[in-house]
């Protein structure tokens, strides 16, 4: 009885320690206090229609947390989540399944209080059980990049029905809050009994808007939104999901999909081709104004795209290597040629955010990275990263000059117009191999920009071949690593945090299935990656993630690409947006459907018709 009344004072004054509310923002604060809708929605929005979308490629699952598997589009439709975010705020969070949040003052643990009308679309309602399973699932399963992304957790404890708490073995995560509100919440009651690894295609249950009606594996899924959905006059959900039906239907090659979308076979396209975007949607329907084109300005963070180096492989373990053949790359030459002058160069892993490095790092940045001064390349303190730039007429003999030269000092030399790289003093007896590799790539049209980086890589004396494999193969060989160069991005949030650890950090190099494609281990990122988790306020996150890009980025782990500042869309004109557009997302998830105008396309464009 003693050791029960010491605990119940205890746990009374750590609930003493804690500030609650039905919303919190990582970085200041939220920007909506008392209201009825976002201000991007339209709280008017007429429900109804049957619209299509598409996917390429194909899936084999329905559950987007597993390590294995292609996981079908759309499947947030099917699950609430504890807390929801705005599509015009940076790091807010407002409360959903859970309608309060209770936050200890040093970070040390989080309470969610659940809203007793949460349901699962069974009618059985939304408890603590269940959301304790939900981490149990996916936070503590066999996927390790979710094992990884909420680590610092140490535990869940359901305290009643409808009170859970989440303690923290690291305090100084001031994230944790945050991507805790973002998770998924499961019936346990419906999955507590099933593996799920081996019955990927069980047909899912949540409590969110929408449930799978019907699908046909690998080839299309249809949604159906939920009538009696529990929230569906949720004040962050008015105005949202006004559809009927959504189908995703799957494309094998993007090329062939356009065409599908052009001729009603799908009704929404957002467009990341700029040869597409410029001269790829002509025909009757454009011309007729049917299908509209626009481009909405956004604030998102760019990320990084670019040529991708694994460094587990021999050849790229030399940083001139890398920047020699980061030099090979003419952007200005395909921005003109290829992509209509559409693109800007990407600088930073953070570009178009206040995150991203300029200049030299000065003051409480310099202080950051002056501790690892010997162990970084001393361009990191004496210069402003900008990649090589080139006239953009085709000749780029300045800047393959330069990677000559580096490639010559890093011990390569060259034999009948090949490259040689340096013999392997622990393999003296070993055959030479000229310096050959192979860039992986799913996306057809990436090709067009990588031939002209082979043929000045020719220029060289090196051989990159290039290979295009289906969706499901290349998720296969990124998980295993099985790649010498592919093409991918890593997205940015509007926040920096734990997922830093996933694309950068050591622990992730070698576990399989892991967004560190590029395979880094490095005692200084690592280090600045937990400044970053760890930061205790606004101003140190941007300081420590700005000397964060800074090593990346002289390093020379990527080929930087290129990015646009909007969102480039294209739909038939029987869809409607709101007034306002955010400017994080495009909010699609708030559009409509205008049933006249979409009569009237339908007798001119039988594919339309559902």
């Amino acid at each position: 009885m003693r050791i029960f009344l010491l605990c119940s004072l205890l746990f009374s004054y750590l609930l003493a320690q804690t500030y609650s509310d039905s919303a919190f923002s990582a970085n200041g604060e939220v920007k909506y206090k008392n209201f009825t809708s976002f201000d991007y929605v339209n709280p008017n929005a007429p429900k109804g229609g049957h619209i299509k979308q598409y996917a390429l490629g194909s899936y084999d699952s329905f559950y987007d947390f597993l390590l294995k598997g292609t996981s079908a589009k759309g499947l947030s439709l099917l699950y609430d989540t504890l807390m929801v975010r705005s599509f015009d705020e940076p790091s807010s969070q407002y409360g959903l399944v859970a309608k309060q949040v209770q936050r200890a003052e040093d970070n040390t643990f989080v309470i969610f209080h659940l809203d007793e009308n949460a349901h699962f679309n069974n009618g059985k309602e939304v408890t603590a059980f269940d959301v304790e399973f939900s981490f149990n699932t996916i936070a503590r399963g066999e996927n390790p990049s979710m094992v990884r992304y909420y680590a610092d957790v140490k535990e869940v404890i359901v305290v009643d029905k409808y009170t859970v708490r989440f303690n923290f073995h690291n305090p100084n995560n001031r994230e944790l809050a945050l991507i805790l509100g973002d998770l998924p919440i499961l019936p346990k009651h419906y999955y507590e009994n099933t593996i799920l690894s081996e019955n990927p295609l069980k047909l899912p249950l949540g409590s969110g808007p929408y449930k799978i009606e019907s699908f046909e594996a690998g080839r299309s899924v249809t949604y159906r939104r939920i009538d009696n959905y529990w929230a569906k006059n949720h004040k962050t959900r008015v105005g949202y999901f006004n559809f009927d039906k959504i189908t995703f239907d799957y494309y094998k090659d993007d090329a062939v999909a356009l065409e599908a979308f052009k001729s009603g076979r799908y009704d929404y396209r957002e467009e990341s081709s700029a040869k597409n975007w410029a001269v790829g949607y002509e025909g009757i329907a454009l011309k007729n104004q049917d299908i509209q084109k626009i481009e909405l300005l956004h604030s998102l963070p760019s990320g990084m795209q670019g040529f991708v180096f694994n460094l587990r492989k021999n050849l790229f373990k030399d940083r001139r290597v890398r920047e020699a053949l980061g030099l090979a790359f003419d952007f200005e030459w395909s921005n003109k040629n290829l992509f209509f002058n559409q693109y800007s160069r990407t600088k930073s892993f953070f570009d178009n955010s206040e995150f991203a490095s300029v200049g030299i790092p000065l003051g409480a940045e310099l202080a950051i990275l002056e501790p690892y001064r010997s162990k970084l390349p001393p361009e990191v303190f004496t210069q402003s990263f900008s990649p090589p730039k080139s006239k953009g007429d085709g000749n780029n003999r300045e800047n393959l000059k330069k990677a000559q030269a580096l490639l010559k000092d890093a011990g390569f030399i060259i034999k009948n117009g090949k490259l040689y790289p340096p013999k392997d003093s622990t393999q003296p007896n070993a055959k030479e191999q000229p310096f050959t590799f192979e860039l992986l790539l799913v996306s057809p049209a990436m090709e067009r920009v990588a031939i002209p980086f082979q043929k000045n890589l020719q220029t060289l004396g090196i051989t990159m071949k290039i290979r295009i494999v289906d969706v499901s193969q290349y998720i296969n060989q990124l998980r295993q690593f099985d790649y010498d160069m592919i093409v991918s991005v890593f997205p940015q949030s509007l926040s920096p945090g734990n997922e830093q650890a996933f694309f950068w950090g050591s622990k992730a190099a070698d576990s399989a299935g892991s967004y560190n494609y590029i395979g880094i281990q490095n005692e200084v990122v690592d280090a600045l990656i937990a400044k970053i988790i760890q930061a205790k306020d606004y101003q140190e996150l941007l300081n420590s993630t700005r000397a964060l890009d800074r090593v990346l980025l002289w390093e020379h782990y990527v080929i930087p690409h290129f990015h646009t500042k909007t969102f480039r869309v294209a739909f038939w004109d029987f869809l409607e947006h709101p007034a306002i557009t955010p400017i994080y997302n495009v909010g699609f998830e708030t559009w409509w459907v205008n049933p006249s105008k979409l009569e009237k396309l339908q007798m001119k464009y039988p594919s339309l018709r559902r």
